[in-house]
Order: C-alpha cells, then structure tokens, then sequence
C-alpha cells in the first residue's frame, strides 16, 4: 500500500489581479520509504503542490472539486481534504507530516527558545514528558551536525547562523519521526560538508522509520544521490516523472533536457553554461496547449500551441507529457 496518492490536484489562488492557476492537475503517489524529488524552476509550483499536502497555503487558495489526497496510516487511510480545522488537522500537521521550509527564521517564534518549542511540538505529538522531549530534541540537535547542542538548545533563531538555523528546523521537523517529511530546499543554506551529513541522516532515517520523503530543490546533484524517483514541474504542471537514473540518463522532455544541459560539467570545465532559454511566464499568463512551448527549441508546429500534451509512457515507470513522445512513439 502507498503511503500517499494525490490525484488531480489543482489549485488557483484569488488575487487582485485574476484568478491564477498555481498548480494544474498534478498526480503521484509515494510509497513509505521511498524518496522522490520534485524539481523545477522558481515559479514552477514545487512549494505549492507541497504546502497542499498538509493544507498549509492561505485563505485565498481554491481546489478543484476533483482534487483528492490520501495518507494511508497505520491506524487507516486519511482524506486531507475533508479536514476542516486545526484541531483536525493536527493528525498531519506536525504528526504524520513534517516540512523543513526554506526560510528557517519564518520557522521559529523569535521569542521562543530553540530547545522550548522542540518541546512543545513533542508535548503535543507524542507521549512523552518533559525530561524525554528535551533529551530527544538535544539528540536530534546534536544528530544533524549542531554543536555543543545542550547549549544551543536554549538559545534563540537570532542567536544561530544561517545553516545553524537550517540545521535546527531539520532536527525540529524529524524528531517527531513523521511517517512523510516534506524537504523544501533543506540544503541550500549549507556548505557541502553539512549538507552531505544532511543527506546522510535523511537516508538514515529513511531506512530507521521507513520515511517518505518529498525533497524540493533545484539541484538534480543532490536529487541524484538522495532521490529513489524525480518528477519534473514547468508552470505548475508536471512534465516527466520516473526513476531518478532513467529521468536523468535519458531524459524525455526537452524542459528536463534542458535542466540537465544547465548543469556545470566537470569534466569540461570550459564549456559554456547552457541555460534555458527564455523565462518562465508568469501564471497570469499562461500559455494554452503546453505550457512550456514559449522556450521550447523542439516546437512541433500548432499541437504544442493549441493542445496540452498527455502522458506518455517512455519507459517502465517513466512517463513525460509531451508531443515529442507521442510522435516519436509512433501514436
């Protein structure tokens, strides 16, 4: 059984200027111990699609009627969007699910000691008393590369560096044990040491509690070495999912193509960086058919103007939406 299906997630947000799609009929399932990363540009819709899964963005967000997400639990399977309050939604916020955002000073009370709010998020998700909830915290401190954590532990976020920081919001988020972490970014704020220790204790933790994990980030090195499978987002659909290796050794859209083509080679360091060319438009402005036409070198004529391109199986497990595909496969 699946830890979690999400099917026909879509979600526009009600602003000022119009309606704007942020998430367009987006679909996957994780299963428990499984790593998937979701990549993309800026604006892509990664963050979105993650925040949905734990109902987290604001007041002004409308789902689709179709949309349907379901966390399979020990104790039975959990309709995210039938859970109408906090209190309801305590189940997974903090619970089943924990996510490391990307800004760690949004993530702390300033007022609130590091080590007090550990505590606190403990007291109220587990069974523990005080003197358990602090041990453990100091050990997850501790377990993510903090020094000297006892003292730490009653210090302030203004008090600790960046990556210090970054690193306490890893060690809040895992020491509830969640059966779904939701990684936003956790290592861009991190030099490579600490983040390889990051990405170790991650897989640790996979393998200990049988975690699954949704790690977000631009880097397809660090997708490479932590992810079992990647799905690819352009404008807040997703474009091609399936095995990390195959999506990477053999990439089918030409937007993952080009991601892959972005990277620094190392082997030839004088090559040129190759960007995408072009920028992503803005979701008011969405283009029709697919939407990544506007930058897309392999146009094939009106279909990618007029006619949002279907799944095509590439592969076992490995599908891309793209006209591309449907041509080359002979369909």
């Amino acid at each position: 059984m699946s830890l979690l299906d999400v099917e026909n997630l879509t979600l526009q947000f009600r602003t000022d200027e119009g309606i704007i799609t942020a998430v367009d009929n987006v679909s996957f399932s994780l299963e428990p111990g499984e790593v998937m990363g979701l990549v993309g540009e800026s604006g892509s819709g990664k963050s979105v699609t993650a925040k949905s899964l734990m109902k987290l963005n604001p007041g002004n967000a409308i789902y689709s009627d179709d949309t349907k997400i379901t966390l399979h639990l020990d104790s039975g399977p959990v309709d995210v969007m039938s859970l109408r309050n906090a209190r309801e939604m305590e189940v997974v916020r903090g619970g089943a699910i924990s996510m490391i955002f990307q800004e760690p000073m949004a993530s702390f009370a300033p007022a609130i000691s590091i080590g007090k709010q550990m505590v606190e998020q403990l007291l109220v998700h587990s069974d523990m008393n005080k003197k358990q909830a602090r041990d453990l915290s100091i050990e997850m401190l501790d377990r993510v590369g903090i020094s000297d954590a006892s003292t730490r532990f009653n210090q302030y976020a203004f008090e600790l560096s960046g990556g210090m920081r970054q690193r306490a919001m890893i060690a809040m988020a895992l020491s509830t044990k969640p059966k779904l972490l939701i990684a936003d970014e956790p290592t861009t704020a991190l030099d490579v040491t600490i983040q390889a220790q990051v990405i170790d204790l991650m897989k640790d933790l996979v393998t200990e509690f049988n975690m699954g994990i949704i790690f977000i980030t631009h880097d397809l090195g660090v997708v490479a070495q932590t992810a079992d499978k990647v799905a690819v987002m352009y404008l807040g659909r997703m474009v091609e999912q399936g095995p990390v290796r195959e999506v990477i050794r053999h990439p089918h859209h030409p937007y993952t193509q080009g991601l892959i083509a972005a990277l620094p080679k190392l082997d030839d360091l004088e090559a040129p960086l190759v960007p995408v060319p072009g920028d992503i438009p803005s979701p008011l402005e969405r283009p029709p058919g697919c939407v990544f036409h506007t930058r897309c070198s392999k146009i094939i004529g009106d279909i990618c103007k007029t006619e949002i391109p279907q799944w095509v199986q590439t592969a076992e497990n490995h599908r891309a939406a793209c006209h591309l595909c449907k041509v080359g496969s002979g369909a």
